[in-house]
């Protein structure tokens, strides 16, 4: 029998076998010389019985066992154990056992299908005890119920590729906290003040699909425009040099308004440090468009030299994702409007090809101070302005191309904003600039991401507390007509993760993705998401990541309300907030660390491979987070992740390092005189005195 159709371990069902509490056998002790010629049923067998850090030292014996003993079936039933909604289901089970609460607290699951039994419900009832089955019957109906809890349990959808070895890492392995390296300037031997990063998006120059479905493997860089008008690109993976630290950075002051060479010392020259999506990459054509101001630049990434630009009439505050064959859409103060920069003919980009030799060639040969100017007098030009959909209310702070449903590496024609205003409105590209309808939320939302699959509460719920049969799950899962709209931010001073079932055939005018009479189709969670504000959600494996006000990440199940794990992001006493995995306070921090505003807040977040309609499998990735000055990796690793100081100290010469040297070796001499001192002072103040006193 193959591992892969191998069934459960039945001391599994529930809670923990009998045996894990008593003395288990040694890793080394695995090793005998007739145990790698026992067949695979056997071994994963004896894996059972042991703790998942002895199995994980055991792949280190030879490459039959790291094969082996990565089977995704045997991990997905270590994470299923361990899991908060297998947690939770005892607990409950075990209250009503005990009679606290009515029987009819709990609904027996509807039409099993035969799929399902009555051993859970005779269990955790209070009903006389049924007469006893024989061993096999009983072991398939416990065999059968587990198979029932799994399905509940398991979110994952139809064909994704899992690997739950990765899994269990990610939701009980050890957390890193990483930091980029800090770029700076140096006039001559001086090393000038580390320059802060206004934003970040990433860069897959090899495979330009990595980005959006994650099948990539080759280089990724983190792209961030600089508060000293460069840009920065860091090697987020190693692919090139060293992981986290800067690979090129262009010369300074070419994303500002006026160009380099003028007085930019005014904010309102730079770009907006409150404007969190304000960087897109285009992989595929190697450009970035970066919002500076009214102001859209276009910067070659290969030769990081600005080589278009396109204003409008206000301030940009978001910019979508890009999309090979989909036009930009920008986001203003009082519009949306919709930027093609495939077709090269905006007004900007026109005067631009009558250069000298004409196209970016020319550009390139041209003074960035003249490209300003030929702008500006570009709005004055005849030729009409692209459409822009006019809003009511100020201030979009993010916008969303929506996946096509069932399809996640191919962008729909429906638009998403939302923002400072109470509604998330829907447009769509084929009727733009007219407005499809809207979803009130309530919220100000200030980040939004998609899953290519419907949403229903009530399925949600009754799965949450393993109520579901086999046949019910495999049907929810069989739905792949729709998507979900994520949606986070803030609301009444408290965190709001929320969650929209969308489906084609419905149209959204006040309502959702079904119909205004039913809540079926949305979830509001604003208990247990957050005290404190949201600021940016994401997908990560099989589930989402968000951050809040409080400098914490959040790992929740995709029904947006059971919670995973988190982890602080604080730039202080990073050694230790490595360590504090799960959130608790670590030991041997200092006592400033618990004080407010002592940690970062990650003001937006990237998975480093979205995993999504790709070969890959979805959770094989990291997150890159942006701070607002700048740029880190949360890992998940048993090895220590890098800092800062790790790069400034190979960026020092050698005069600098030997005369760090110098300085820590005279304050240990100081320190220990003033030890010696203490001492003598000690023993001097005792000498003459009697014994008494």
């Amino acid at each position: 029998m193959p591992a892969e159709n191998l069934p459960l371990p039945s001391a599994r069902l529930g809670a923990a076998s009998p045996d894990r509490g008593r003395s288990k056998p040694h890793a080394s002790t695995m090793t005998r010389r007739n145990l790698p010629g026992l067949p695979e049923e056997i071994l994963l067998n004896i894996l059972s019985f042991l703790e998942p850090r002895d199995v994980t030292r055991l792949q280190a014996v030879s490459r039959k066992f790291c094969s082996l003993f990565r089977d995704n079936v045997f991990w997905r039933s270590i994470c299923f154990q361990e899991s908060s909604f297998l947690e939770a289901f005892n607990r409950r089970a075990a209250l009503l056992s005990r009679g606290r609460f009515p029987f009819d607290y709990f609904h027996p699951p509807r039409d099993h299908g035969g799929d399902g039994d009555a051993s859970l419900g005779r269990r955790v009832s209070t009903s006389p005890p049924q007469p006893l089955v024989s061993s096999n019957e009983e072991r398939n109906a416990m065999e059968n119920e587990r198979a029932r809890l799994v399905a509940n349990w398991d979110l994952t959808y139809p064909g994704e590729n899992v690997s739950w070895y990765d899994e269990y890492i990610q939701r009980h392995g050890h957390i890193t906290v990483s930091w980029f390296q800090l770029p700076r300037t140096r006039d001559g031997d001086r090393v000038s003040e580390p320059i802060e990063a206004r934003g970040v998006a990433l860069y897959s120059p090899d495979d330009p699909w990595a980005t959006t479905t994650g099948s990539g493997s080759g280089a990724l860089f983190a792209v961030s425009p600089l508060d000293d008008g460069s840009v920065c690109l860091w090697d987020v993976n190693g692919s090139k040099g060293r992981r986290g630290a800067t690979y090129k950075k262009s010369q300074a002051e070419i994303l500002y308004v006026d160009g380099p060479g003028r007085d930019n010392r005014r904010r309102s020259k730079r770009v907006d440090s409150g404007v969190t999506e304000c960087v897109a990459v285009d992989s595929h054509r190697k450009r970035a468009f970066v919002a500076v101001q009214c102001h859209l630049l276009e910067i070659d990434l290969e030769t990081l030299k600005v080589v278009g630009s396109e204003s409008f009439p206000w301030s940009i505050t978001t910019l979508s994702a890009t999309n090979p064959t989909l036009p930009l859409t920008v986001g203003t103060t009082l519009g949306v409007h919709l930027y093609d920069y495939r077709a090269r003919g905006s007004a900007a980009t026109a005067v631009l090809s009558s250069g000298v030799d004409g196209g970016i060639d020319g550009f390139d040969r041209l003074e960035a101070n003249d490209h300003y100017r030929r702008s500006v007098r570009a709005l004055f030009n005849d030729e009409p302005l692209p459409p822009c959909a006019s809003l009511a209310q100020p201030g979009p702070l993010s916008i969303l191309h929506l996946d096509r449903s069932g399809a996640a590496a191919w962008a729909g024609d429906d638009i998403y904003v939302a923002g400072r205003f109470s509604n998330i409105l829907h447009y769509d590209r084929r009727k733009f600039p007219s407005i499809s309808g809207s979803i009130f939320s309530g919220a100000r939302l200030c980040a939004m991401t998609s899953l290519p699959y419907p949403f229903s509460a009530s399925d949600s719920e009754q799965r949450r507390k393993g109520q579901l049969s086999l046949n019910q799950v495999n049907a929810i899962k069989a739905d792949r007509c729709g998507s979900t709209l994520v949606a986070c931010g803030e609301y009444n001073t408290k965190g709001s993760l929320e969650l929209y079932s969308l489906r084609p055939e419905t149209t959204l005018q006040g309502g959702g993705g079904g119909t205004t009479k039913s809540d079926d189709w949305m979830l509001k969670n604003r208990q247990t998401s957050s005290q404190s504000k949201l600021l940016s959600v994401a997908n990560h494996g099989t589930r989402l990541v968000f951050s809040n006000g409080s400098g914490v990440l959040k790992w929740f199940e995709r029904d947006g309300f059971t919670e995973v794990r988190r982890c602080r992001i604080g730039d202080c006493e990073v050694s230790g907030a490595n360590n504090a995995s799960d959130g608790a306070q670590p030991q041997g921090l200092s006592l400033f660390s618990s004080m407010p505003g002592s940690d970062d807040l990650a003001r937006k977040l990237l998975p480093t491979r979205p995993g999504r309609g790709g070969s890959g499998a979805v959770n094989e990735n990291d997150i890159v987070f942006w701070t607002g000055e700048k740029l880190g990796l949360v890992g998940f690793s048993a090895k220590a992740g890098f800092t800062t100081d790790e790069f400034e100290e190979e960026a020092r010469s050698a005069e600098e390092l030997e005369k760090q040297r110098a300085e820590r070796d005279y304050s240990e001499r100081v320190q220990r005189a003033l030890q010696r001192q203490a001492e003598d002072a000690r023993f001097v103040q005792g000498l003459g005195l009697g014994a008494g006193v």
